[in-house]
């Protein structure tokens, strides 16, 4: 049988000091597989330094910045191989963090994206808020993880040391099927950045195929590496981009409600803000909206005919209820 060729893909924007940091243990602990750097035009010297110091790494080099979703849609369509792990530049990796998953992949042919543990740089027995140990949805479309749900990271003490199906795979360490990634037309790049991986999880499991965690890997991920917590820029895109990615996939009896109760539950979120007088984030949610439903028809045709149920990952109660009221503060508490 024949080995399954795996290509490790970097993002980089201006990432030339997570590079410095990160890349000789990506280096270190992929042998035997390609690893590459795609570069979304970075102003900040990344491609020289990269030529100088790393000269046998492959180098894409993108001609305008496209974003996560864009960026890796137009590098990953120059790369040949079975399995895509793309990777932040901001990602420790650790000794055996890639055959893990390449076996589950291999040995379960209907698991068409996978991530791995994902601990926190900074605080390392903590969940990485970007991922834990595999992501979610409720059902209004809210998104939390094994290991962390809203600003509430868990310590890691084995708990979620299981390989099981998930919602979403984290876009900070995403091992993915190159063909299914192709058929599906990649990542949708209406979102530039954030929730685009959520969303191409959410048509994998439309698709009929299943998104998996591995516990049996780790990697350590600094996180908003790229924009702050607090940009209104990062605001906004998180808060348009799941409104798209629920127009595009929620069944078709649902979309129109789910959205009004968005709308509303939006509204009542930007009131967090009130307080620090942080008008642009503010503004930032309120454009989201408004950008959205000019956006409708373009998603639209995005859609399939017919989307009749949720896929069974979601979860069917509502995540702010559970926590802000109920204070279920962790995963095994729902």
């Amino acid at each position: 049988m024949a080995t399954s060729t795996v290509a490790v893909v970097i993002l980089n924007y201006n990432g030339r000091s997570f590079l410095e940091q990160f890349l000789p243990s990506v280096i270190a602990h992929s042998a035997g597989n390609k690893i590459i750097v795609a570069d979304n035009a970075s102003t900040d010297n990344s491609v020289d330094w990269l030529k100088s110091k790393y000269p046998a790494i492959a180098l894409i080099e993108l001609p305008t910045n496209m974003g996560y979703a864009g960026g890796y849609n137009r590098a990953l369509a120059q790369v040949k191989a079975d399995y895509y792990v793309l990777l932040n530049s901001d990602v420790e990796v650790t000794p055996n963090w890639i055959t893990p998953i390449v076996q589950l992949l291999d040995n379960q042919p209907q698991i068409a994206a996978c991530q791995p543990k994902l601990l926190a740089y900074h605080n390392r027995n903590l969940f990485e808020y970007a991922g834990g140990s595999g992501g979610f949805l409720d059902y209004l479309g809210y998104a939390f993880c094994r290991g962390r749900i809203f600003d509430s990271c868990e310590v890691d003490t084995g708990q979620y040391n299981d390989n099981r199906a998930i919602g979403w795979a984290s876009g900070a360490c995403l091992f993915v099927r190159a063909t299914v990634f192709h058929q599906l037309g990649g990542f949708d790049e209406l979102f530039f950045a954030h929730f685009e991986e959520i969303d191409l999880c959410w048509r994998i499991q439309l698709a009929g195929r299943q998104v998996y965690y591995c516990a049996d890997s780790a990697v350590f991920h600094v996180g908003g590496g790229t924009l702050p917590v607090t940009s209104p820029f990062k605001t906004y895109l998180n808060y348009r981009n799941n409104l798209a990615m629920l127009y595009k996939n929620l069944p078709d009896d649902k979309v129109w409600s789910i959205i009004l109760q968005r709308l509303v539950l939006d509204g009542v979120s930007a009131i967090r803000f009130l307080p620090k007088a942080d008008f642009k984030n503010i503004w930032a949610i309120i454009r989201a909206h408004f950008v959205f439903y000019a956006m409708v028809p373009k998603l639209h045709k995005k859609r399939l005919p017919s989307i009749i149920d949720y896929p069974k990952t979601i979860y069917l109660k509502s995540i702010i209820w559970e926590y802000f009221v109920k204070g279920k503060k962790s995963f095994d508490k729902l």
